[in-house]
């Protein structure tokens, strides 16, 4: 059953759901906005990818069944906390008729909703997760060591698959590219990614070569050491405010511009 949605406002989107009787989303703790009388809410540990038909506990009966399930849901509060992601999830279900529920992310900026037909997954940037149906299974994906080290937002991902809506949220502008649409190949800043479908390939790569460019492009260019790779055949959104520019911009504000004349390497945001 496709979720019933509309995405509502300006500089800070909200997402409001429409629920059919029965019918359940699930946010990360902290994205709720309002909901309807009728609408039950109910904080788990547990992700829908721990359960069974509609988001309703399984695993099967017996002790052996819930030894696996609360094994598998000690898993995933391990992976979400070293990604260090909402250790808990919401879930909300129209009783009686039908009810609405509103979400929002936490920045000024858009939100998407994506439809997955059980085909491709999609990858998100951390924090990026607002709601979902409980037919999407929210998962924690891991770029790996080398890519994750040198790439920062990359490392960690957040990866959904199933079937049914997932609402995205991010900073500033959206804007949607397909890297074959630019020779197979972009390269962005690794705060400028939002999400990118199954088949795309993400990497990091160093800012020019050990030379007076390289070197220049480092620590006067404001991108630091490194730039995200995107290759393949596929869709790509980008956002146009990354965390660390609104982080100096705050603190500029503030009387206290962290980042210094030159940018890039001479930044003192910890991130």
């Amino acid at each position: 059953m496709t979720l019933q949605q509309e995405i509502v406002g300006n500089a800070m989107q909200m997402a409001v759901v429409n629920l059919h009787p029965g019918q359940t989303v699930y946010c990360e703790a902290g994205k709720f906005l309002f909901k309807t009388t009728n609408v039950t809410m109910e904080t788990r540990l547990s992700g829908p990818s721990g359960q069974g038909n509609g988001g309703q506990p399984g695993g099967g009966g017996g002790m052996g069944g819930m030894l696996r399930q609360a094994m598998g849901t000690a898993m995933q509060v391990g992976q979400r906390m070293l990604a260090g992601e909402s250790l808990a999830f919401q879930y909300f279900t129209s009783q009686g008729g039908q009810g609405t529920v509103g979400f929002a992310g936490v920045l000024p900026g858009e939100m998407r909703a994506l439809e997955l037909d059980g085909t491709r997954a999609w990858f998100a940037e951390k924090d990026a997760f607002v709601a979902a149906e409980s037919t999407v299974e929210f998962g924690i994906a891991f770029a790996g060591g080398r890519t994750g080290m040198s790439g920062g937002e990359g490392f960690v991902l957040e990866k959904f698959t199933g079937y049914g809506t997932v609402i995205i949220a991010g900073a500033g502008n959206f804007i949607d590219l397909n890297p074959a649409d630019f020779g197979g190949r972009i390269e962005v800043d690794t705060g400028c990614v939002v999400a990118f479908e199954e088949g795309i390939q993400y990497g990091v790569q160093r800012v020019g070569g050990l030379n007076r460019q390289g070197i220049m492009n480092a620590v006067f260019g404001g991108e630091g050491l490194s730039l995200a790779t995107l290759e393949g055949n596929g869709r790509v959104i980008l956002q146009s405010l990354t965390i660390e520019s609104l982080a100096n911009a705050l603190k500029k504000a503030q009387g206290g511009d962290k980042q210094g004349p030159t940018g890039g390497l001479f930044s003192t945001h910890s991130g």
